[in-house]
């Protein structure tokens, strides 16, 4: 029995097998919808072999689809055809593995379940007392609470969770610069930034040095790489300059206002879910490509739980994949592997 977990999200597919295997995709849902079975049908192929899959799903929520329960069933459709008859489970957020049969009847249960999946895992690393897990993709946070080792989350669907802040819509690659603040530091004076995306988050990082230089990668609001250089290109037209306008360290200065700031848009959801806890909490665990991002919200608030990283104790790539890593192994284990 060989299970392969699928997380299939409106910008990226996410696999892993829980083995050590992990991988992510850009994959736009809101363009190419019609290519997710295909798309799927390869990635599975180019994965370790398997003969079970695992799925959850939060690619619902693109508007491609009219609503969430047309997102759902249009993507369960699409992994029917993928799996080629591969025995295939889907969780649902009261984390139930179910047949897609089943699944296809109870779609609010179905959509947005990834996060549990990886709480109900995360709950191993903090099996007593009060922990946090905080997951930081490239275009949300999640901040879960457990309490000895169970997930304790006020919200299951996406507007509950955004309005108990246990689902802050900001990630490190996808959010617009222009989402997250209004104005900018410019050689000694604010400037009012553009309402276009012309720059991300991404390119934030990319600057300050969080995330690494990908010249291959062209999944950016210009479809130019994802180097410093075309960040700084991207940041300046923010304000619009560039060239002698907007040197690099113009575009430092402004990437740090701007990670203040989503440091800030994060600590303001925390706030939220540290006001509902019975006690402080004693653990963190941090997942996705934004687990700096989670540290210095930390040492924002000024409150100093252990820290765990599921990049240290699984390596980056499970981390980044943290909700299909922990659906495979929960998986797994249902089936007593």
């Amino acid at each position: 029995m060989k299970w392969l977990a699928i997380d299939i999200g409106g910008a990226n597919l996410k696999l892993a097998d829980g083995q050590g295997y992990a991988a992510s995709y850009t994959f736009s849902m809101w363009k190419d919808s019609r290519q997710l079975a295909q798309e799927l049908r390869t990635l599975i192929a180019e994965a370790p072999e398997s003969d079970h899959l695992a799925v959850t799903m939060t690619g619902e929520l693109a508007d491609c689809f009219e609503t969430r329960v047309d997102g759902v069933k249009f993507i369960l459709q699409a992994v029917k055809d993928a799996a080629d008859a591969r025995h295939t489970r889907v969780y649902l957020t009261n984390g139930m593995l179910v047949t897609p049969q089943v699944a296809i009847t109870k779609p609010l249960l179905v959509a947005a379940a990834n996060w549990h999946a990886l709480a109900r895992f995360s709950g191993r690393f903090a099996k007593r007392g009060t922990a946090l897990l905080i997951d930081i993709g490239s275009t949300t946070c999640d901040t879960i609470p457990l309490v000895d080792g169970h997930p304790q989350a006020a919200g299951t669907t996406d507007l509950d969770r955004l309005l108990s802040g246990e689902l802050v819509y900001t990630g490190v690659e996808r959010s617009p610069v222009c989402a997250i603040v209004q104005h900018v530091p410019y050689r000694g004076q604010q400037c009012p930034v553009a309402q276009e995306v012309f720059a991300t988050s991404r390119d934030v990082y990319l600057t300050l040095g969080d995330l690494r230089e990908d010249p291959k990668n062209l999944h950016t609001s210009d479809n130019r790489p994802a180097t410093k250089a075309a960040a700084r290109g991207r940041l300046g037209r923010m304000i619009g300059a560039d060239g002698e306008q907007f040197l690099q360290r113009d575009a430092v200065e402004l990437s740090q206002f701007v990670a203040a700031a989503q440091v800030e848009l994060v600590a303001n959801g925390l706030r939220q879910v540290l006001a509902r806890l019975p006690q402080p909490p004693t653990t963190a665990i941090l997942s996705g490509q934004g687990e700096f991002l989670a540290k210095r919200v930390f040492s924002h608030l000024k409150i100093t739980p252990a820290v765990i990283s599921l990049s240290d104790q699984l390596g980056p790539s499970a981390s980044r994949c943290g909700p299909a890593h922990a659906l495979a192994v929960l998986a797994r284990e249902a089936a007593g592997l």
